[in-house]
């Protein structure tokens, strides 16, 4: 890729100059080897007075640039400059709304004139709007630093959930991690993947989300169970899904919805047996597996009031192992 080059503002001397040499004729290919700048800075220059009259003034164009600096917006000037707005969004966030609420709010009340949340977080982390992050639910007072925010990798081989097969006989499932809120400064977390046709179960208590540690646990069922295809999110954890042992299809970017029995099957999890905030260094795989068979147990409406169990193995999907072996064949403790 081509290095981009240094950029800097035209001078009173440069424009000046520019001046000079556009009224005898010279090309802005030519003006800007002489100013050594890109002839687009020229170009732009130019192109900001119009063409009507072929006239450039460099005094005028320095006015208008030192007028224009003067002017500019610093963060949080549009919402400091405009007292009702300023004390619109200030109760708000003396309720405890989230600048996402209030720029959502004022958009659907037709608030004019409105800012979004990002105008709404620079003001707040500006110097006019410190005194106001106590309000927020982080109390941050400034944005995260990009250096702690990581890496960003992508997934090689991608393949969209939509180019999934349809046939008929194939066995789909769905994964996802569950973790430990990160103010435990525990890394241990829980892997799910589940069986939409039979809504059937099976994971396991994992010491961390690698890439590494989440292979192992994903060559440990697809072992047990005959699975074809499999969704997943696009997280880190999922570089190496050529390595799972099943077909591996992702979701969008920032859609959840498109797993969406996984997502309710954490959410059962969470709601019998480990809520949020549970410390997962504090659960045995060996607890979890017997809280996966307890599930796998329960009689579903959706499954016409039969266990996943029942289902499973009347459509095939268990056939191949007893039931007891799959809740039993991941063990990492």
């Amino acid at each position: 890729m081509k290095k981009r080059e240094g950029f800097r503002h035209l001078t009173e001397h440069d424009r000046d100059r520019l001046q000079a040499l556009y009224v005898w004729g010279h090309s802005q290919k030519e003006i800007a080897e002489v100013l050594n700048v890109s002839p687009g800075t020229i170009s732009r220059e130019l192109n900001r007075y119009g063409k009507k009259t072929w006239r450039y003034s460099a005094v005028r164009a320095e006015e208008d640039a030192r007028t224009k600096r003067e002017e500019s917006k610093r963060p949080g000037m549009k919402i400091e400059a405009n007292p009702e707005m300023k004390e619109y969004i200030i109760r708000a966030l003396k309720r405890l709304r989230s600048p996402d609420e209030i720029a959502g709010r004022m958009k659907k009340e037709g608030v004019v004139p409105r800012v979004g949340k990002n105008a709404i977080y620079d003001w707040l982390y500006s110097e006019y709007g410190q005194p106001y992050c106590r309000y927020l639910c982080t109390k941050r007072t400034r944005s995260k630093s990009p250096r702690r925010l990581g890496k960003k990798v992508l997934i090689p081989d991608r393949i969209p959930l939509r180019s999934r097969p349809d046939a008929l006989g194939l066995v789909h499932a769905e994964s996802d991690l569950f973790v430990t809120p990160t103010r435990l400064h525990v890394k241990d977390c829980g892997l799910l993947v589940v069986v939409p046709e039979a809504h059937l179960l099976t994971g396991a208590i994992i010491p961390n989300k690698t890439s590494e540690i989440v292979v192992s646990a994903m060559q440990h069922i697809t072992d047990t169970l005959p699975l074809d295809t499999c969704a997943f999110d696009n997280g880190i954890e999922n570089v190496h899904h050529k390595e799972f042992g099943v077909d591996a299809y992702f979701c969008d970017k920032a859609s959840p919805w498109q797993k969406p029995h996984v997502e309710s099957s954490i959410g059962l999890i969470r709601r019998w047996f480990l809520p949020k905030g549970t410390d997962l260094s504090q659960v045995s795989n060996e607890t979890f597996q017997s809280q996966l068979h307890l599930l796998n147990h329960k009689y579903r409406k959706s499954n016409g009031y039969r266990s996943a169990y029942e289902v499973a193995l009347e459509r095939g999907i268990i056939e191949r192992v007893p039931r007891v072996s799959l809740t039993k064949a991941i063990a990492f403790r």
